[in-house]
């Protein structure tokens, strides 16, 4: 009995495997070739359940999306035509591709590590083609646009077959979605003395501009200045006048109602002798009852 189940399972494992060996599955996401003996037999573009002669055939897999990688980091020489001079740059850059053709590409790489190691040496290839001839500021402006839309030219060409350093290079059958980069640094051995000598630029260009400042703002305090001098001067002689006058006029109005009562106006005049003399609490007088200062106060 124990033999009997033994046998079974023993069997079943072997159905197991070969139905394991027959028998896979192509997901949605993928693509797949069926390889015998180092030749494509056979390319699968879409998913489903598929068979093959076990352990004769093998199966390779290849991402339908897109698919990237991080280039090395990497020195390049770029040229600034202002100066007259080459720069040093070391520049991160990122690829994204995918698989058009699997049969092309496991011709060409076997692997999709295999492609990103050989993609690589190809972008650095182009980039140092095209940044030859551009400047650090066009990495770092509005130009890099057109400078990663070249690269990926380039690259795409060498994907392609049609641009190569070999003559009937084969093609690779991936296409090129994008190159882009994301760091561009001056290398750690010169980059404190450019900074030290920007600094040095910015600190005189700061102190220009702080001296300019100084001078307008000395220009403009002293016309504000005059011109205040020259508002209160002519406030004053203004209020002057307008006092003079008004001063003037209330002493023809005094006359002329003083005239009519000589009494009320004299008593007038000692009230505000009064006033005057009397208002502090300090002051002291000494005066004879007879006197005629007391005249009204007496009435």
């Amino acid at each position: 009995m124990n033999t009997r189940y033994v046998t079974y399972a023993v069997a079943l494992l072997a159905v197991l495997i070969l139905v394991s060996n027959v028998f896979f599955i192509v997901p949605q996401t993928s693509q797949a070739i069926v390889v015998q003996f180092g030749r494509i037999v056979r390319v699968i573009s879409g998913p489903g359940l598929y068979a093959r002669v076990p352990f004769i055939q093998s199966v390779s897999y290849f991402d339908r999306r897109i698919l990237g990688f991080d280039a090395q980091p990497a020195e390049f020489i770029t040229h600034d035509p202002a100066a007259g001079i080459d720069e040093r740059v070391v520049i991160d850059a990122f690829v994204r591709y995918r698989i058009t053709d699997p049969v092309k590409f496991y011709q060409a790489f076997k692997t999709e590590g295999n492609a990103d190691s050989r993609m690589g040496s190809i972008v650095l290839s182009a980039m140092r083609r095209v940044l030859g001839g551009r400047s650090l500021s066009d990495l770092l402006s509005a130009g890099r646009e057109p400078i990663m839309e070249r690269i990926k030219g380039e690259v795409n060409d060498v994907a392609k077959g049609e641009k190569s350093t070999a003559q009937n290079s084969p093609a690779f059958g991936i296409e090129v979605v994008d190159v882009r980069i994301m760091r561009a640094d001056l290398p750690a051995d010169i980059s404190q003395s450019t900074y030290e000598r920007m600094r040095k630029n910015f600190t005189k260009e700061a102190q220009l501009f702080r001296a300019e400042g100084d001078e307008q703002a000395t220009e403009t305090r002293a016309s504000a200045d005059r011109e205040k001098i020259e508002i209160l001067s002519e406030a004053r002689k203004q209020s002057e006048t307008i006092r003079g006058e008004g001063d003037g006029e209330a002493a023809q109005i005094y006359a002329a109602a003083f005239g009519k009562d000589p009494d009320f106006y004299r008593f007038y005049r000692s009230m505000q002798a009064y006033r005057r003399t009397l208002s502090k609490d300090d002051t002291t007088m000494v005066l004879t009852p007879d006197s005629g200062f007391l005249k009204e106060m007496n009435q």
